[in-house]
């Protein structure tokens, strides 16, 4: 059997079939000999009935080897899947036709496969590459059998696009025949594209069918076949598929790897153009051979199991369309229009639109060093948001579309958040904190149609080839905006919406409560930076949240010294301000910028980070008898982002002696989720980990026990004293993770709870105790442990700046090291002196039992851009364990 040589692949599932052809390229009568991997005879051998087919399409230059994990995981699933994963004809170990074989025939002589093995429904094609619109054009062909569709990197339509450079290269008549036929240089340049790189055995089995130049006239020949202008032989056949997929309505899921040249992202948001009932995994640092850089059997089978019911499938055989149509409303929400209470975002400034008062202030450093005001009142808040509604509206912008903002925060970015929620158009807030490469990943993960940005985010878009039509804030000379690709300013919308307004535009339609309405980015300390979506109601719910449980009413003076709050002072009838600062270094927030912006606007309430606080504190003796008056007056801090000490704020609290001191708990995916006073934290007193409080209005936190080897359990608890993850339920958590399919379902394992990732216990008085990460836990040989109590302890330690607990070793037997910063600081990463090793050992031990192997100090710990405070422990980890075991070139 030739599959024994096959790493990964049962000789048992190789198969040769010779059946009879239908393809227009073919003579009547031809038959051809197919080769495919089938798990399916032994299923029947063992007994066991699939919950239905997987038909799986390679593409060029690869063949049924790409899908050996999903055949393999299908057959021992507990719910097991047929796959029938083909060579295609010229490919593979098939028949080489000698006929040179275009899309239309590919996609006959697929179907002249499935008639031949009898293929019953429901079945689920699987496609990538080029085999992506083959196994469409078989769906669009056999809607009675077809229960969904899965893709991973393909593209069905190259209008309005240029071809990858790879492929124009390939197509060159100067390179076509020696690039893919007479040498291998095609399948090199294809298997190069894996990260990690193929296992040599591996590349070997994908090149064994390809040889010799006969054996690679089938690569020639797709390459040849690429439909890549109106014209060309099969674009007729490609323009038929491309277009019947929007009709095919039945579930599906998009899996991409974003580093591949060849089918970008840009392939991913036309498809979820034409699928929009598409469930999308984005698999970052992946790339074009997804199948070989990720596991994607175990999220395709766990998709089946949801996406599929049981009934659903059975009665596949005898349905045409496939189910809900995208438009139908998901389950367990209202339909359109039923708005359950629902008040929206814009309620505040619909209501003060007849308001001279300020609305938004923007500070501004003067060159003499002080601090000017610029403020923008309600009143004309609200006609520039209406005109520049009704400006992006006439530029294109549809319901639904998404808009990247980045503009920093201010009366300018305000008027845009607040348009395009008029309009409907969803924003994307990635924020310059993330760094460049984070930014692009988001913004490139998002996918926005539409770009807003200031005139050095517009050259980063230009250079890094971010997606989205591009709108200038500013004014730009003609040949920066041909340039910078720019097809508007803000200006020029505002302009051209108030001169639609003034000829009468009708208003817009209330937006449906439960349509997306925004796509907020966490910040990137736990891996690469995810996007949230909200949805109208969701937005509205945070809002009403915060005031129900902080008492913040409309007329009240908001500082916004931490980003994410900036957007929110309109829909809190409050008027807002942003410090001068600069918004992506919290740090960068002095005592003096607080003061100046909180007079500006005899602010009451002020929202900041931890960071910035500790630098407001470090610069707290600067203030004047002025400004330290303006502090005075505020009634309500609120520290977010991440916790603080007791004795910090303690100093905070003397900074505003008439103010409210607390810290909520929460993150992008639910903010706030509990809160704390400064009296309640004391108090608590000491315990295992940072008391957060307890939930906040209108929401329920609960425990998912951890077991033994420190993973979570399936239930859920409210009891006390129980470590596990914490898990949230409210109205305001986010709706879903964008484009995140498997992580989305990983938080919501229990239906109506987001499992956020931390760990932690309740006490006997409802209090909420966060003492670390799920993926920084310890298993040690005296069980599981976790690291925020261990660094307080050290923290204690005169001399001691800040700790990071993190285990070293293997699971279950791992050591545990403390790596700190001191003051002053320590020059060069190291073991740190015995003197301090000892004191921090004794309190580590004193304060929590737990025994530190090794003490390391470090100049900074690395942390997170936007809080500047969340360390990165997982990286600290790696680094600690190659340093204690003589390993270098590891950096924290």
């Amino acid at each position: 059997m030739v599959g024994r040589s096959w790493p990964g692949v049962r000789p048992e599932f190789s198969r040769y079939l010779t059946i009879p052809s239908t393809a227009g390229c073919d003579r009547p009568g031809t038959t051809h000999r197919w080769h495919v991997l089938d798990n399916g005879p032994v299923l029947e051998s063992h007994g066991a009935t699939p919950a239905g087919t997987i038909l799986a399409v390679h593409g060029n230059p690869t063949w049924s080897y790409l899908w050996r994990s999903v055949v393999e995981a299908a057959t021992d699933a507990a719910t097991p899947w047929r796959v029938v994963a083909v060579d295609q004809l010229d490919m593979g170990f098939s028949e080489r036709t000698a006929t040179f074989r275009r899309l239309e025939d590919r996609v006959t002589d697929l179907g002249d496969l499935t008639d031949a093995l009898g293929l019953r429904g429901p079945v689920v094609t699987l496609g990538h590459d080029w085999g992506g619109i083959i196994s469409l054009g078989w769906a669009t062909r056999h809607r009675d059998l077809l229960a969904a569709i899965a893709l991973t990197n393909t593209a069905v339509h190259p209008a309005g696009f240029s071809l990858p450079p790879a492929l124009r290269l390939a197509l060159h008549p100067a390179v076509h025949r020696w690039g893919t036929q007479t040498s291998p240089a095609f399948l090199k340049v294809t298997h190069s594209l894996a990260h990690p790189p193929l296992d040599p055995a591996v590349r070997a089995a994908f090149r064994e069918p390809y040889r010799t130049a006969a054996d690679r006239a089938g690569v020639a020949h797709f390459v040849a076949d690429i439909p890549s202008r109106p014209g060309h032989p099969s674009w007729p056949a490609l323009d038929t598929i491309s277009s019947g997929i929007r009709t095919l309505g039945v579930p599906a899921l998009l899996m991409w790897g974003p580093r591949d040249p060849v089918f970008s992202d840009r392939y991913l948001r036309d498809l979820l153009d034409r699928l929009p009932q598409a469930d999308v995994h984005r698999f970052e640092g992946a790339g074009h051979l997804l199948p070989e850089d990720r596991d994607i059997a175990t999220p395709l089978l766990a998709w089946l199991g949801s996406a599929i019911p049981a009934d659903v499938a059975a009665d596949a055989g005898s349905r045409h369309d496939g189910g809900a149509s995208p438009g139908d409303p998901a389950p367990g929400r209202p339909a359109s229009g039923a708005d359950s209470g629902f008040r929206s975002m814009l309620a505040e400034l619909d209501a003060r639109r007849d308001d001279h008062t300020d609305a938004v202030v923007d500070m501004l450093a003067a060159a003499d060093g002080l601090r000017l005001s610029h403020a923008l009142s309600w009143s004309s808040l609200a006609r520039r948001v209406d005109a520049i509604a009704h400006g992006l509206a006439g530029l294109g912008v549809r319901r639904g579309d998404r808009v990247s903002l980045l503009v920093p925060p201010g009366a300018e970015l305000t008027a845009l958040i607040y348009a395009c929620l008029r309009l409907g158009a969803v924003i994307v807030v990635a924020d310059a904190g993330l760094g460049t490469r984070g930014l692009g990943r988001a913004i490139r993960g998002a996918g926005p149609a539409y770009l807003i940005g200031i005139e050095r985010a517009l050259i980063g878009a230009r250079a890094l080839n971010w997606p989205g039509r591009r709108i200038a804030v500013g004014d730009l000379s003609p040949a920066k905006r041909r340039l910078l690709g720019v097809v508007a300013t803000v200006h020029e919308l505002e302009q051209a919406g108030t001169s639609a307004v003034e000829r009468g535009a009708a208003d817009f339609e209330p937006v449906d409560p439960d349509a997306d309405a925004a796509v907020l980015f966490t910040s990137g300390s736990t891996g690469p930076a995810k996007g949230v979506v909200y949805t109208h109601r969701r937005l509205a719910a945070m809002r009403d949240t915060l005031q129900a449980t902080y008492g913040l009413k409309s007329g009240d003076a908001l500082v916004a010294g931490f980003a994410p709050f900036a957007l929110l002072g309109p829909a809190l009838g409050a008027v807002s301000v942003t410090p001068d600062m600069d918004v992506t270094s919290p740090r960068t927030l002095s005592a003096s910028a607080l003061a100046d912006a909180a007079a500006a606007i005899g602010a009451t309430v002020v929202f900041a980070s931890p960071a910035a606080l500790v630098n407001v504190l470090a610069t707290a003796g600067k203030l004047n008898a002025t400004q330290r008056g303006s502090l005075e007056r505020v009634e309500l801090l609120l520290s977010a982002g991440a916790p603080l000490g007791t004795g910090l704020l303690r100093q905070v609290q003397q900074l505003v002696p008439q103010a409210r001191v607390h810290t909520p708990y929460g993150m992008t995916e639910a903010l706030p989720v509990t809160d704390i006073s400064l009296e309640g934290i004391l108090d608590a007193g000491a315990g295992d980990g940072v008391c957060v409080g307890r939930p906040v209005a209108g929401a329920r936190v609960g425990i998912a026990p951890l077991d033994d080897d420190g993973t979570v359990g399936p239930k859920l608890t409210e009891a006390p004293g129980v470590l596990g993850e914490i898990v949230v339920s409210a109205a305001h958590v986010k709706d879903r993770y964008d484009r995140l399919w498997i992580t989305e379902q990983a938080s919501a394992l229990h239906p109506g709870w987001h499992h956020t990732g931390d760990v932690g216990h309740l006490d006997a008085e409802g209090r909420l105790w966060v003492q670390g990460r799920l993926g920084h836990i310890m298993t040690t040989p005296d069980g599981v442990r976790t690291p925020v109590a261990a660094e307080l302890a050290a923290e204690s330690v005169p001399g001691i700046r800040r700790a990071a607990v993190v285990g070293i070793g293997p699971a279950g037997t791992q050591a545990v090291a403390v790596v700190v910063e001191t003051e002053p600081g320590v020059r060069r990463p190291g073991l740190l002196d015995p003197v301090a090793t000892g004191q921090v050992r004794s309190a580590v031990l004193e304060q929590t039992g737990l025994r530190a192997s090794a003490v390391l100090g470090i100049p900074d710990l690395p942390t997170d851009i936007r809080h500047n405070s969340k360390i990165d422990r997982t990286a600290l980890s790696a680094w600690a364990d190659a340093l204690l075991s003589g390993r270098k070139g590891i950096r924290p």
